[in-house]
């Protein structure tokens, strides 16, 4: 099969190989270089970087909906697209391109967690597993009929980051798989997604990784998770504003009011929530890195406070 790959980040690397084992990966979609790092250089995609690695060619078009976008992807003569965590929207005109259609890896068990964040959401929300969808792709926003799915746990105090990688795999396999199928000529039954358990995972904010010590405890530990690596959860903790790397909730606040020290010893800080404590364990002040709550509390001898 002749199959066009598009996809960004380092989620879709392993997608990517998996489509180009035992397939043509004729062309890779991927977004345009972008500025990264201290110097602000243009810095190409993980997905780029290993098309090059792999001899394939690299198309970075702004947009899919030009006239020029679309003619050059017809002349591919794709018979299947692959889209991972691509990043741009692909118009109805580009779905009809490819003899197959095109074909999506999606981080959630649809209709939960539609959209662009479905790995931080589901910690987040505390949801008890997740998986892997490979969908067909039509109009809407994840909306198309589901081919194949896995499920997996999520894993008590498992990062996004972690989860992030799992996810990662187990798409690659689902896709390898749903190409394997194809390619025996036996196209995967489509499963029209239920109406019912529709949610939407939002793109991250910066400005959520702000903790607010009147939430629940355990809520704001699943933010501690979801956010790292990225963006990072941060915190006021006695006048100073810290990055927090890891963390776990406590039943007990004391009775004392959210954002009150209560102690700070070598296990780690715990602040009174708005129900129960958050034990911050691992932290990283401003233009360091991250260290235990032990090496930040002797840099702040100043609060040492006995449990």
């Amino acid at each position: 099969m002749r199959i066009v790959f598009a996809g960004t980040p380092e989620f879709a690397v392993s997608s990517l190989r998996a489509a180009a084992r035992h397939h043509e990966v004729v062309a890779v979609y991927t977004q345009p270089d972008r500025p990264a790092g201290r110097g602000r250089g243009l810095m190409p995609s993980p997905v780029k970087l290993e098309a090059i690695a792999r001899g394939i060619p690299v198309f970075q078009p702004e947009s899919l909906k030009t006239p020029e976008a679309q003619q050059q992807l017809h002349d591919l003569q794709p018979d299947l697209m692959v889209v991972v965590a691509y990043g741009l929207i692909l118009p109805k005109a580009v779905l009809a391109i490819p003899t197959h259609g095109c074909w999506n890896v999606h981080a959630s068990l649809l209709p939960r967690w539609r959209g662009a964040a479905p790995i931080q959401r589901a910690i987040q929300a505390g949801d008890a597993e997740t998986g892997v969808c490979l969908m067909q792709m039509e109009a809407g926003l994840d909306t198309g009929p589901v081919l194949l799915r896995q499920h997996t746990p999520i894993a008590a105090g498992e990062l996004g980051g972690q989860l992030h990688d799992r996810l990662a795999e187990l798409g690659a396999q689902v896709l390898s798989d749903g190409l394997g199928l194809l390619r025996a000529g036996i196209k995967p039954i489509a499963q029209p997604q239920p109406e019912a358990g529709v949610t939407y995972a939002h793109k991250l904010d910066k400005a959520e990784a702000r903790l607010d010590w009147a939430q629940d405890a355990q809520q704001l530990e699943r933010t501690v998770r979801a956010f790292n690596p990225w963006p990072i959860a941060e915190a006021q903790l006695a006048g100073e504003r810290v990055r927090i790397h890891g963390a776990v909730a406590l039943p007990d606040n004391k009775g004392k009011a959210p954002g009150t020290l209560l102690a700070a010893a070598r296990e780690g800080i715990d602040i009174a929530c708005g129900q129960g404590a958050l034990r911050l364990r691992v932290l990283q002040r401003e233009g360091g890195k991250a260290i235990t709550a032990a090496d930040y509390l002797n840099a702040r001898r100043d609060l040492a406070v006995g449990a």
